[in-house]
Protein backbone atom coordinates (compact mmCIF):
# COMPACT_ATOMS: atom_id res chain seq x y z
CA UNK A 1 0.00 0.00 0.00
CA UNK A 2 1.19 3.53 -0.79
CA UNK A 3 0.87 6.44 1.65
CA UNK A 4 2.08 10.03 1.19
CA UNK A 5 3.09 12.70 3.70
CA UNK A 6 4.77 16.10 3.35
CA UNK A 7 8.00 17.33 4.89
CA UNK A 8 10.64 19.99 4.10
CA UNK A 9 14.39 20.36 3.67
CA UNK A 10 16.40 23.52 4.28
CA UNK A 11 18.96 24.76 1.75
CA UNK A 12 20.75 27.95 2.69
CA UNK A 13 18.18 29.97 4.62
CA UNK A 14 15.21 28.82 2.51
CA UNK A 15 13.22 25.59 2.58
CA UNK A 16 11.89 23.26 -0.10
CA UNK A 17 8.84 21.04 0.25
CA UNK A 18 9.66 17.32 0.12
CA UNK A 19 7.03 14.66 -0.61
CA UNK A 20 7.55 11.50 1.43
CA UNK A 21 6.16 8.43 -0.36
CA UNK A 22 6.00 5.18 1.63
CA UNK A 23 5.25 1.87 -0.08
CA UNK A 24 4.70 -1.26 2.00
CA UNK A 25 4.45 -4.65 0.28
CA UNK A 26 1.89 -7.12 1.58
CA UNK A 27 4.39 -10.01 1.51
CA UNK A 28 5.75 -11.10 4.88
CA UNK A 29 9.48 -11.74 4.98
CA UNK A 30 11.13 -14.47 7.03
CA UNK A 31 14.51 -12.76 7.27
CA UNK A 32 13.25 -9.48 8.85
CA UNK A 33 11.92 -6.35 7.21
CA UNK A 34 13.70 -4.68 4.31
CA UNK A 35 13.69 -0.90 4.85
CA UNK A 36 15.06 1.10 1.91
CA UNK A 37 15.24 4.90 1.60
CA UNK A 38 15.79 6.46 -1.83
CA UNK A 39 15.91 10.02 -3.11
CA UNK A 40 19.53 11.05 -2.39
CA UNK A 41 19.43 10.64 1.42
CA UNK A 42 22.52 11.39 3.50
CA UNK A 43 23.77 9.19 6.35
CA UNK A 44 21.44 10.75 8.94
CA UNK A 45 18.41 10.04 6.74
CA UNK A 46 19.51 6.46 5.99
CA UNK A 47 19.99 5.79 9.71
CA UNK A 48 16.43 6.91 10.39
CA UNK A 49 15.15 3.38 9.76
CA UNK A 50 16.65 2.23 13.06
CA UNK A 51 15.17 5.17 14.99
CA UNK A 52 11.77 4.73 13.34
CA UNK A 53 11.65 0.97 13.94
CA UNK A 54 12.48 1.39 17.65
CA UNK A 55 10.12 4.37 18.11
CA UNK A 56 7.16 2.51 16.56
CA UNK A 57 7.84 -0.58 18.64
CA UNK A 58 8.12 1.37 21.90
CA UNK A 59 4.87 3.22 21.12
CA UNK A 60 3.00 -0.08 20.82
CA UNK A 61 2.93 -0.53 17.04
CA UNK A 62 3.98 -4.01 15.99
CA UNK A 63 5.06 -3.65 12.37
CA UNK A 64 5.25 -7.03 10.59
CA UNK A 65 8.47 -7.78 8.67
CA UNK A 66 7.72 -6.61 5.13
CA UNK A 67 9.47 -4.73 2.37
CA UNK A 68 9.26 -0.94 3.04
CA UNK A 69 10.40 1.59 0.44
CA UNK A 70 10.56 5.30 1.24
CA UNK A 71 11.04 7.81 -1.59
CA UNK A 72 11.92 11.42 -0.85
CA UNK A 73 10.81 13.46 -3.85
CA UNK A 74 12.11 15.26 -5.82
CA UNK A 75 14.78 12.59 -6.04
CA UNK A 76 17.49 14.79 -7.56
CA UNK A 77 17.92 17.03 -4.47
CA UNK A 78 20.24 15.97 -1.66
CA UNK A 79 18.34 15.29 1.59
CA UNK A 80 20.15 15.75 4.88
CA UNK A 81 19.28 15.82 8.57
CA UNK A 82 17.02 13.89 10.90
CA UNK A 83 13.86 15.97 10.39
CA UNK A 84 12.38 13.34 8.03
CA UNK A 85 11.94 10.78 10.84
CA UNK A 86 8.44 11.93 11.77
CA UNK A 87 6.86 12.06 8.27
CA UNK A 88 8.45 8.71 7.38
CA UNK A 89 7.02 7.10 10.55
CA UNK A 90 3.58 8.58 9.82
CA UNK A 91 3.80 7.25 6.28
CA UNK A 92 4.52 3.74 7.55
CA UNK A 93 1.62 3.91 10.04
CA UNK A 94 -0.66 5.23 7.32
CA UNK A 95 0.34 2.46 4.95
CA UNK A 96 -0.53 -0.13 7.62
CA UNK A 97 -3.91 1.51 8.32
CA UNK A 98 -3.13 3.02 11.73
CA UNK A 99 -4.34 6.43 10.53
CA UNK A 100 -7.90 7.27 9.58
CA UNK A 101 -6.70 9.29 6.60
CA UNK A 102 -5.78 7.96 3.19
CA UNK A 103 -3.03 10.58 2.84
CA UNK A 104 -1.70 13.55 4.78
CA UNK A 105 -1.37 16.36 2.26
CA UNK A 106 -2.81 19.21 4.35
CA UNK A 107 -0.19 18.80 7.10
CA UNK A 108 3.55 19.34 6.86
CA UNK A 109 5.56 17.30 9.38
CA UNK A 110 9.16 17.67 10.59
CA UNK A 111 10.91 16.19 13.60
CA UNK A 112 13.55 13.74 14.79
CA UNK A 113 12.42 10.65 16.67
CA UNK A 114 14.02 9.28 19.79
CA UNK A 115 13.96 5.54 20.43
CA UNK A 116 11.09 5.86 22.94
CA UNK A 117 8.92 7.75 20.45
CA UNK A 118 9.70 11.26 21.63
CA UNK A 119 10.06 14.09 19.09
CA UNK A 120 13.30 16.08 19.19
CA UNK A 121 13.96 19.54 17.78
CA UNK A 122 15.28 20.28 14.30
CA UNK A 123 17.02 23.15 12.53
CA UNK A 124 15.26 25.60 10.26
CA UNK A 125 11.70 25.55 11.62
CA UNK A 126 11.14 29.20 10.69
CA UNK A 127 12.11 28.93 6.99
CA UNK A 128 10.02 25.74 6.81
CA UNK A 129 6.99 27.64 8.15
CA UNK A 130 7.59 30.45 5.64
CA UNK A 131 7.72 27.94 2.77
CA UNK A 132 4.58 26.16 4.04
CA UNK A 133 2.70 29.47 3.93
CA UNK A 134 4.02 30.20 0.43
CA UNK A 135 2.84 26.77 -0.77
CA UNK A 136 -0.56 27.26 0.95
CA UNK A 137 -0.07 24.33 3.35
CA UNK A 138 -2.25 25.36 6.25
CA UNK A 139 -1.03 23.06 9.05
CA UNK A 140 2.48 22.47 10.37
CA UNK A 141 3.44 19.83 12.95
CA UNK A 142 6.77 20.54 14.64
CA UNK A 143 8.61 19.49 17.82
CA UNK A 144 7.51 21.43 20.87
CA UNK A 145 10.93 23.08 21.22
CA UNK A 146 10.57 24.64 17.74
CA UNK A 147 6.92 25.65 18.03
CA UNK A 148 7.31 29.31 19.09
CA UNK A 149 9.86 29.86 16.34
CA UNK A 150 7.50 28.55 13.65
CA UNK A 151 4.38 30.20 15.11
CA UNK A 152 5.65 33.73 14.38
CA UNK A 153 4.67 33.12 10.74
CA UNK A 154 1.08 34.21 10.29
CA UNK A 155 -1.20 32.20 8.04
CA UNK A 156 0.04 28.81 9.25
CA UNK A 157 -1.43 26.77 12.14
CA UNK A 158 1.48 25.37 14.14
CA UNK A 159 0.87 22.28 16.29
CA UNK A 160 3.62 21.46 18.84
CA UNK A 161 4.09 17.76 19.62
CA UNK A 162 6.15 15.88 22.17
CA UNK A 163 5.80 12.29 20.98
CA UNK A 164 4.79 10.09 18.09
CA UNK A 165 1.49 9.29 19.83
CA UNK A 166 0.64 13.02 19.95
CA UNK A 167 0.92 13.15 16.16
CA UNK A 168 -1.24 10.03 15.69
CA UNK A 169 -3.94 11.44 17.98
CA UNK A 170 -3.82 14.81 16.21
CA UNK A 171 -4.17 13.31 12.73
CA UNK A 172 -6.87 10.85 13.80
CA UNK A 173 -8.94 13.45 15.68
CA UNK A 174 -12.30 14.37 14.18
CA UNK A 175 -12.56 17.77 12.46
CA UNK A 176 -12.83 20.47 15.14
CA UNK A 177 -11.88 18.14 18.01
CA UNK A 178 -8.11 18.25 17.57
CA UNK A 179 -5.53 20.21 19.51
CA UNK A 180 -5.56 24.01 19.21
CA UNK A 181 -2.69 25.56 17.24
CA UNK A 182 -0.10 27.61 19.10
CA UNK A 183 -0.48 31.40 19.07
CA UNK A 184 2.30 33.84 19.97
CA UNK A 185 2.37 37.60 20.53
CA UNK A 186 5.07 39.07 18.28
CA UNK A 187 5.49 42.29 20.27
CA UNK A 188 5.79 40.33 23.51
CA UNK A 189 8.49 38.10 22.00
CA UNK A 190 10.52 41.09 20.82
CA UNK A 191 10.16 42.99 24.11
CA UNK A 192 11.02 39.87 26.11
CA UNK A 193 14.41 39.64 24.41
CA UNK A 194 15.40 43.32 24.67
CA UNK A 195 17.16 43.00 27.99
CA UNK A 196 20.85 43.79 28.45
CA UNK A 197 23.16 42.91 31.32
CA UNK A 198 25.80 45.52 30.35
CA UNK A 199 25.64 49.29 29.94
CA UNK A 200 27.87 52.13 28.77
CA UNK A 201 27.65 53.73 32.19
CA UNK A 202 30.01 50.96 33.36
CA UNK A 203 32.80 52.42 31.18
CA UNK A 204 34.84 55.20 32.80
CA UNK A 205 36.66 57.69 30.61
CA UNK A 206 37.15 56.99 26.89
CA UNK A 207 34.85 59.81 25.77
CA UNK A 208 36.43 59.95 22.32
CA UNK A 209 35.95 56.21 21.80
CA UNK A 210 32.34 56.41 23.03
CA UNK A 211 31.64 59.20 20.55
CA UNK A 212 33.18 57.12 17.73
CA UNK A 213 31.02 54.13 18.69
CA UNK A 214 27.92 56.34 18.73
CA UNK A 215 28.71 57.56 15.21
CA UNK A 216 29.42 54.00 14.05
CA UNK A 217 26.14 52.71 15.51
CA UNK A 218 24.11 55.60 14.09
CA UNK A 219 25.30 54.94 10.54
CA UNK A 220 26.14 51.22 10.61
CA UNK A 221 29.85 51.97 10.05
CA UNK A 222 32.77 49.60 10.68
CA UNK A 223 35.20 50.58 13.44
CA UNK A 224 38.74 49.61 14.50
CA UNK A 225 39.97 50.37 18.04
CA UNK A 226 43.72 50.48 18.68
CA UNK A 227 45.10 50.69 22.21
CA UNK A 228 47.17 49.03 24.94
CA UNK A 229 45.96 46.03 26.96
CA UNK A 230 43.37 46.91 29.58
CA UNK A 231 42.28 50.18 28.01
CA UNK A 232 38.69 48.97 27.59
CA UNK A 233 38.48 47.99 23.90
CA UNK A 234 36.64 44.71 24.52
CA UNK A 235 34.49 46.29 27.21
CA UNK A 236 33.38 48.99 24.78
CA UNK A 237 32.70 46.50 21.99
CA UNK A 238 30.47 44.31 24.20
CA UNK A 239 28.25 47.33 24.83
CA UNK A 240 27.67 48.22 21.17
CA UNK A 241 24.40 46.19 20.94
CA UNK A 242 22.97 48.24 23.85
CA UNK A 243 23.00 51.43 21.76
CA UNK A 244 21.88 49.99 18.43
CA UNK A 245 18.27 50.60 17.34
CA UNK A 246 15.87 47.69 18.01
CA UNK A 247 15.24 45.13 15.30
CA UNK A 248 12.23 45.63 13.09
CA UNK A 249 9.94 42.62 12.64
CA UNK A 250 11.30 42.00 9.12
CA UNK A 251 14.89 42.12 10.41
CA UNK A 252 13.98 39.81 13.31
CA UNK A 253 12.46 37.25 10.90
CA UNK A 254 15.50 37.34 8.60
CA UNK A 255 17.94 37.06 11.53
CA UNK A 256 15.97 34.24 13.15
CA UNK A 257 15.97 32.25 9.90
CA UNK A 258 19.77 32.38 9.80
CA UNK A 259 20.16 31.45 13.47
CA UNK A 260 17.67 28.60 13.10
CA UNK A 261 19.48 27.12 10.10
CA UNK A 262 22.87 27.53 11.81
CA UNK A 263 21.60 25.82 14.97
CA UNK A 264 22.43 28.72 17.31
CA UNK A 265 18.87 29.80 18.13
CA UNK A 266 18.11 29.47 21.83
CA UNK A 267 15.84 26.52 22.64
CA UNK A 268 12.24 27.65 22.92
CA UNK A 269 12.98 31.14 21.58
CA UNK A 270 10.45 32.40 19.09
CA UNK A 271 12.41 35.31 17.60
CA UNK A 272 15.84 36.85 17.86
CA UNK A 273 14.80 40.07 19.58
CA UNK A 274 18.17 41.79 19.96
CA UNK A 275 20.78 42.49 17.33
CA UNK A 276 23.32 39.65 17.18
CA UNK A 277 26.75 40.07 18.74
CA UNK A 278 29.30 37.51 17.55
CA UNK A 279 32.89 37.41 18.78
CA UNK A 280 34.70 34.39 17.24
CA UNK A 281 38.12 33.37 18.57
CA UNK A 282 41.13 34.20 16.41
CA UNK A 283 41.73 30.48 15.73
CA UNK A 284 38.58 30.35 13.53
CA UNK A 285 38.97 29.05 9.98
CA UNK A 286 37.90 30.89 6.85
CA UNK A 287 35.03 28.40 6.40
CA UNK A 288 33.92 29.01 9.99
CA UNK A 289 33.90 32.74 9.38
CA UNK A 290 32.29 32.83 5.93
CA UNK A 291 30.39 29.53 5.94
CA UNK A 292 30.83 26.27 4.08
CA UNK A 293 30.33 22.53 4.04
CA UNK A 294 29.21 20.03 1.41
CA UNK A 295 25.74 21.54 1.82
CA UNK A 296 26.80 25.11 2.74
CA UNK A 297 25.80 26.46 6.13
CA UNK A 298 26.03 30.04 7.43
CA UNK A 299 29.29 31.24 8.98
CA UNK A 300 29.88 33.89 11.63
CA UNK A 301 29.46 36.79 9.18
CA UNK A 302 25.95 35.59 8.34
CA UNK A 303 25.03 34.78 11.95
CA UNK A 304 26.03 38.40 12.74
CA UNK A 305 23.65 39.69 10.02
CA UNK A 306 21.82 42.83 11.21
CA UNK A 307 24.15 42.95 14.21
CA UNK A 308 27.80 43.21 15.23
CA UNK A 309 30.79 41.03 14.37
CA UNK A 310 33.59 41.71 16.87
CA UNK A 311 37.12 40.54 16.04
CA UNK A 312 39.34 40.93 19.10
CA UNK A 313 43.14 40.83 18.69
CA UNK A 314 42.74 41.43 14.97
CA UNK A 315 46.39 40.77 13.93
CA UNK A 316 46.23 37.32 15.56
CA UNK A 317 43.69 36.13 12.98
CA UNK A 318 45.31 34.30 10.02
CA UNK A 319 45.69 36.61 7.06
CA UNK A 320 43.70 34.35 4.73
CA UNK A 321 40.80 34.44 7.20
CA UNK A 322 40.78 38.23 7.32
CA UNK A 323 40.99 38.58 3.56
CA UNK A 324 37.75 36.67 3.00
CA UNK A 325 35.97 39.51 4.81
CA UNK A 326 36.50 41.87 1.89
CA UNK A 327 33.52 40.78 -0.22
CA UNK A 328 30.89 40.65 2.56
CA UNK A 329 32.04 44.04 3.89
CA UNK A 330 31.50 45.52 0.44
CA UNK A 331 28.42 43.62 -0.79
CA UNK A 332 26.55 42.56 2.35
CA UNK A 333 26.23 38.99 1.06
CA UNK A 334 28.33 35.81 0.90
CA UNK A 335 28.16 33.44 -2.07
CA UNK A 336 29.40 29.91 -1.43
CA UNK A 337 29.83 27.64 -4.46
CA UNK A 338 30.15 23.87 -4.13
CA UNK A 339 29.95 21.06 -6.67
CA UNK A 340 26.44 20.16 -5.53
CA UNK A 341 25.00 23.67 -5.23
CA UNK A 342 25.70 27.38 -4.91
CA UNK A 343 24.05 29.38 -2.12
CA UNK A 344 24.03 33.04 -1.12
CA UNK A 345 23.71 34.08 2.52
CA UNK A 346 23.01 37.62 3.76
CA UNK A 347 25.93 39.17 5.66
CA UNK A 348 25.10 42.81 6.36
CA UNK A 349 26.84 43.40 9.68
CA UNK A 350 28.74 46.11 11.51
CA UNK A 351 32.39 45.11 11.94
CA UNK A 352 34.04 46.10 15.22
CA UNK A 353 37.69 45.16 15.64
CA UNK A 354 40.30 45.72 18.33
CA UNK A 355 44.08 45.39 18.34
CA UNK A 356 47.21 46.38 20.21
CA UNK A 357 49.55 48.91 18.57
CA UNK A 358 52.52 46.52 18.73
CA UNK A 359 53.40 42.96 19.85
CA UNK A 360 53.93 43.99 23.49
CA UNK A 361 50.98 46.35 23.36
CA UNK A 362 52.56 49.50 24.81
CA UNK A 363 53.72 51.48 21.78
CA UNK A 364 53.16 55.24 22.43
CA UNK A 365 51.91 54.48 25.96
CA UNK A 366 53.01 57.19 28.42
CA UNK A 367 52.99 54.86 31.45
CA UNK A 368 54.81 51.81 30.06
CA UNK A 369 57.94 51.36 27.99
CA UNK A 370 57.69 49.61 24.64
CA UNK A 371 60.63 47.32 23.76
CA UNK A 372 59.45 46.53 20.23
CA UNK A 373 61.66 47.64 17.36
CA UNK A 374 60.19 49.50 14.40
CA UNK A 375 60.47 46.45 12.09
CA UNK A 376 58.65 44.34 14.70
CA UNK A 377 55.84 46.89 14.88
CA UNK A 378 55.57 47.08 11.10
CA UNK A 379 55.43 43.28 10.77
CA UNK A 380 52.72 43.17 13.42
CA UNK A 381 50.43 45.81 11.96
CA UNK A 382 51.04 44.69 8.37
CA UNK A 383 49.07 41.53 9.14
CA UNK A 384 46.04 43.70 8.39
CA UNK A 385 46.14 44.46 4.68
CA UNK A 386 45.52 47.88 3.17
CA UNK A 387 42.40 46.79 1.23
CA UNK A 388 40.79 45.43 4.41
CA UNK A 389 41.75 48.52 6.41
CA UNK A 390 40.29 50.72 3.67
CA UNK A 391 36.89 49.07 4.24
CA UNK A 392 36.88 50.08 7.92
CA UNK A 393 35.33 53.53 8.22
CA UNK A 394 36.52 54.57 11.68
CA UNK A 395 40.01 54.08 13.18
CA UNK A 396 40.12 55.26 16.77
CA UNK A 397 42.85 55.40 19.40
CA UNK A 398 41.84 53.97 22.80
CA UNK A 399 44.54 55.07 25.31
CA UNK A 400 44.93 53.74 28.83
CA UNK A 401 42.44 55.23 31.32
CA UNK A 402 43.92 57.63 33.89
CA UNK A 403 43.36 57.02 37.59
CA UNK A 404 41.29 60.19 38.07
CA UNK A 405 38.95 59.18 35.26
CA UNK A 406 38.67 55.69 36.67
CA UNK A 407 37.82 56.72 40.23
CA UNK A 408 36.32 60.21 40.14
CA UNK A 409 34.11 62.50 38.16
CA UNK A 410 30.45 62.36 37.30
CA UNK A 411 28.73 59.10 36.44
CA UNK A 412 29.19 58.23 32.74
CA UNK A 413 26.28 58.50 30.33
CA UNK A 414 24.19 55.35 30.10
CA UNK A 415 23.28 53.33 27.03
CA UNK A 416 19.65 54.52 27.09
CA UNK A 417 20.56 58.15 26.37
CA UNK A 418 23.05 57.21 23.65
CA UNK A 419 20.55 54.83 22.05
CA UNK A 420 17.92 57.59 21.88
CA UNK A 421 20.28 59.76 19.80
CA UNK A 422 21.21 56.79 17.61
CA UNK A 423 17.54 55.95 16.97
CA UNK A 424 16.74 59.56 16.07
CA UNK A 425 19.64 59.60 13.59
CA UNK A 426 18.51 56.28 12.06
CA UNK A 427 14.96 57.60 11.73
CA UNK A 428 16.27 60.60 9.76
CA UNK A 429 18.12 58.24 7.45
CA UNK A 430 15.10 55.99 6.95
CA UNK A 431 12.85 58.95 6.13
CA UNK A 432 15.40 60.27 3.64
CA UNK A 433 15.83 56.93 1.86
CA UNK A 434 12.12 56.06 1.98
CA UNK A 435 11.16 59.39 0.41
CA UNK A 436 13.58 58.71 -2.44
CA UNK A 437 12.49 55.07 -2.73
CA UNK A 438 15.99 53.77 -1.90
CA UNK A 439 16.15 50.13 -0.65
CA UNK A 440 18.77 50.90 2.04
CA UNK A 441 18.50 51.34 5.80
CA UNK A 442 21.57 53.27 6.99
CA UNK A 443 24.26 55.61 5.69
CA UNK A 444 26.92 52.90 5.52
CA UNK A 445 24.90 51.16 2.78
CA UNK A 446 24.87 54.16 0.45
CA UNK A 447 26.21 53.59 -3.07
CA UNK A 448 28.03 56.31 -5.06
CA UNK A 449 24.73 57.50 -6.54
CA UNK A 450 23.23 58.10 -3.09
CA UNK A 451 26.44 59.73 -1.86
CA UNK A 452 26.27 62.29 -4.67
CA UNK A 453 22.60 62.93 -3.91
CA UNK A 454 22.74 63.25 -0.12
CA UNK A 455 26.30 64.48 0.58
CA UNK A 456 26.57 67.79 -1.24
CA UNK A 457 29.59 69.83 -0.15
CA UNK A 458 30.11 73.56 0.29
CA UNK A 459 33.31 75.15 -1.14
CA UNK A 460 34.90 75.09 2.34
CA UNK A 461 34.11 71.38 2.70
CA UNK A 462 35.49 70.71 -0.79
CA UNK A 463 38.81 72.36 0.06
CA UNK A 464 39.08 70.57 3.40
CA UNK A 465 38.42 67.14 1.88
CA UNK A 466 40.77 67.76 -1.04
CA UNK A 467 43.57 68.76 1.31
CA UNK A 468 43.01 65.69 3.50
CA UNK A 469 43.09 63.31 0.55
CA UNK A 470 46.31 64.85 -0.80
CA UNK A 471 48.11 64.91 2.56
CA UNK A 472 47.06 61.44 3.73
CA UNK A 473 47.03 59.67 0.38
CA UNK A 474 43.46 58.44 0.79
CA UNK A 475 41.81 56.21 -1.81
CA UNK A 476 38.56 56.79 -3.67
CA UNK A 477 36.90 54.30 -1.33
CA UNK A 478 38.15 56.29 1.67
CA UNK A 479 36.74 59.45 0.05
CA UNK A 480 33.27 57.86 -0.16
CA UNK A 481 33.46 56.54 3.37
CA UNK A 482 34.43 59.97 4.75
CA UNK A 483 31.34 61.43 3.10
CA UNK A 484 29.16 58.66 4.56
CA UNK A 485 30.62 59.33 8.01
CA UNK A 486 30.06 63.06 7.64
CA UNK A 487 26.42 62.39 6.68
CA UNK A 488 26.00 60.34 9.89
CA UNK A 489 27.63 63.05 12.04
CA UNK A 490 25.22 65.57 10.51
CA UNK A 491 22.26 63.25 11.20
CA UNK A 492 23.29 62.98 14.85
CA UNK A 493 23.41 66.78 15.01
CA UNK A 494 20.03 67.07 13.30
CA UNK A 495 21.52 69.00 10.35
CA UNK A 496 20.11 68.72 6.84
CA UNK A 497 23.28 69.88 5.06
CA UNK A 498 26.93 69.00 5.58
CA UNK A 499 29.29 71.68 6.88
CA UNK A 500 33.00 71.82 7.68
CA UNK A 501 32.53 70.53 11.26
CA UNK A 502 30.97 67.31 10.03
CA UNK A 503 33.68 66.79 7.40
CA UNK A 504 36.44 67.55 9.93
CA UNK A 505 35.14 64.96 12.41
CA UNK A 506 34.83 62.35 9.66
CA UNK A 507 38.39 63.03 8.44
CA UNK A 508 39.92 62.69 11.89
CA UNK A 509 38.45 59.18 12.14
CA UNK A 510 40.63 58.23 9.14
CA UNK A 511 43.99 59.62 10.31
CA UNK A 512 45.08 56.99 12.81
CA UNK A 513 45.88 54.35 10.21
CA UNK A 514 48.56 56.62 8.73
CA UNK A 515 50.35 56.57 12.10
CA UNK A 516 50.94 52.82 11.92
CA UNK A 517 50.51 51.90 8.25
CA UNK A 518 52.42 54.85 6.73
Amino acid sequence: MLFKTLSAAVYGIDASIIEVEVDVSGVRLNDGDHFMTVGLPDAAVRESRERIRAALKNCGYDIPPTHITVNLAPADIKKEGSGFDLPMAMGILGAYGALTRKEVVDYLLVGELSLDGGVRGIRGALPIAVEARARKIRNLIVPEVNAREAAVVSGVDVFPVRSLLDVVNLLNAAEGNGAAPLRVEIDALLNEARQFTVDFKDVRGQQTAKRALEVASAGGHNILMIGPPGSGKTMLAKRIPTILPPLTFEEAIETTKIHSVAGVLDAGAGLVGTRPYRAPHHTISDAGLIGGGAVPRPGEVSIAHNGVLFLDELPEFPRNVLEVLRQPLEDGTVSIARAAMSLTFPARFMLAAAMNPCPCGYHNDASRDCHCTQPMIQRYVSKISGPLLDRIDIHIDVPAVRYKELRGGAAPEGSDHIRERVIRARERQLRRFKTAGEPIYCNAQMAPRQIRAYCELTPDCERMLERAMAQQGLSARAHDRILKLARTVADLAGAENLDSRHIAEAIQYRTLDRTYWA
